[in-house]
């Protein structure tokens, strides 16, 4: 175990205990296999003590946090910068401390987009539709109209306020060409129909209703990328399917990973070590 002492920063993740498995394990190894005097350490924070917990942070100098749910909007309000994407996203996830000036992002989306890039399936140009409405396809809608520019964006939700909302958002914060539509057979088999890439951003498939998928296997063929935001677990069904159909299919630990080794950029300044953090990503999953 790392020693905490005067010559350590820290950097901490801000949650309840089921988001503590991975992060510790991940970022702990990284700092070590580098030889950084940092520290990561993970504290259970009820979201009415969260401005007690940043105050804190503050006090003694922690280098950087990680914010899960239910806090990343929360958080929002207790830094004193958010960048252009974070604000157009409504929550943060990261958090930078220079000199004392706590900077927020969010790194989500960006951890999604570099997954897609590192697997040759960059958006940009190309038709993509994403399932569903709250904060992951927020984060992946928002992050690919402003960075990656697709020919076209399609959102598909089963609430129709927030879709309404989303959709609002992507056009004006990115000026990208976005339609949405309530998810439905009808909707999903149309949307599958154009799109060349599919990202799939709600809840279902994950543990322990994994053996659910919003897609039927008749809509997926062989030239479509199939990108799922669930991790857990790693091959979900949707992802077992696209692969029998002769898809490319990208895991969620990919995006998982990608915004971990971007948090760490932020916090040290240097590359992350990647191979390494993965090791210890498949280890724990």
């Amino acid at each position: 175990m790392t020693r905490i002492d005067a010559s350590f920063r820290v950097c901490a993740l801000f949650g309840f205990p089921a988001s503590h498995s991975v992060g510790p394990a991940l970022h702990n190894t990284a700092f070590e296999a580098l030889n950084l005097p940092l520290v990561y350490v993970a504290h259970d924070v009820e979201p009415a003590r969260l401005a007690e917990a940043f105050a804190g942070a503050r006090a003694m100098d922690y280098r950087g946090l990680s914010i899960t749910m239910p806090h990343k909007v929360a958080a929002l309000a207790l830094v004193d910068e958010v960048d252009d994407m974070a604000q157009a996203i409504g929550c943060i996830n990261t958090v930078v401390s220079d000199n004392g000036r706590l900077r927020g992002s969010n790194v989500d989306g960006l951890g999604a987009l570099s997954a897609l890039r590192q697997a040759g399936a960059d958006p940009a140009g190309r038709r993509v539709l994403v399932l569903g409405s709250g904060g992951a396809a927020r984060a992946l809608a928002i992050t690919i109209g402003m960075v990656a520019k697709p020919a076209e964006l399609l959102i598909l939700g089963a609430i129709e306020d927030e879709l309404a909302h989303l959709a609002r958002d992507v056009a004006e914060r990115t000026g990208c060409a976005v339609g949405s539509d309530l998810l439905s057979d009808s909707t999903l088999a149309a949307g599958l129909a154009k799109t060349e890439i599919l990202l799939h951003c709600t809840p279902v498939g994950m543990k322990p209703e994994s053996e659910r998928s919003l897609v039927p296997r008749d809509g997926l063929r062989s030239d479509l990328v199939v990108f799922d935001a669930v991790y857990n677990p790693r091959r979900t069904l949707l992802l077992r399917d696209a692969a029998a159909a002769g898809c490319h299919v990208i895991e969620g630990t990919e995006m998982f990973l990608g915004q971990a080794a971007l948090q760490f950029e932020r916090w040290t300044g240097q590359p992350a070590p990647t191979e390494i953090m993965r090791r210890v990503l498949e280890a724990r999953l």
